[in-house]
């Protein structure tokens, strides 16, 4: 379970004194815990599940990427190193990404599962890919690929 690991990379950082990486951690820690706040409605008291665990990664890694070039353009190079810093942290936890051909193979899998045959049918073949391959791709680029083979 991806929490576990989460929580035994925490530890270890602190017994190794890795400063950057246990904020790093306890920062995602802090985020989960948030989500698994939002989440208990009624029955649900398991928490989050690894999918969107690997939901909350990607979007902490697409902050730290705009911060980084906020950063950067305000010539602020220390900030902009420390976001690429937590961003590797962060991706320790995240599936390989796929490489260009897969992502197309994944497109034209999901498409073909889902029916597409027009644009409107979009919104189907993202929320195949996202429940499918979360965190292996990303999403900005895949929208505009899906585009072209659908308009």
């Amino acid at each position: 379970m991806l929490r576990e690991r989460i929580n035994t990379e925490t530890k270890a950082a602190m017994k190794a004194k890795q400063t950057l990486r246990l904020t790093t951690l306890r920062l995602i820690n802090a985020a989960i815990k948030d989500k698994d706040i939002a989440a208990r409605s009624g029955d649900n008291v398991d928490g989050v599940s690894d999918d969107q665990i690997l939901a909350i990664l990607s979007k902490m890694i697409k902050q730290r990427r705009d911060s980084a070039t906020a950063y950067e353009e305000a010539n602020r190079m220390e900030l902009a190193e420390q976001e690429r810093a937590e961003i590797e942290v962060i991706e320790e936890f995240l599936p390989r990404k796929l490489d260009d051909d897969e992502v197309t193979a994944a497109i034209d899998a999901a498409m073909k599962k889902v029916g597409a045959s027009s644009i409107r049918d979009m919104g189907k073949v993202m929320a195949e890919l996202k429940s499918s391959h979360a965190g292996q791709m990303d999403f900005g680029k895949v929208g505009g690929m899906i585009k072209q083979r659908l308009g």
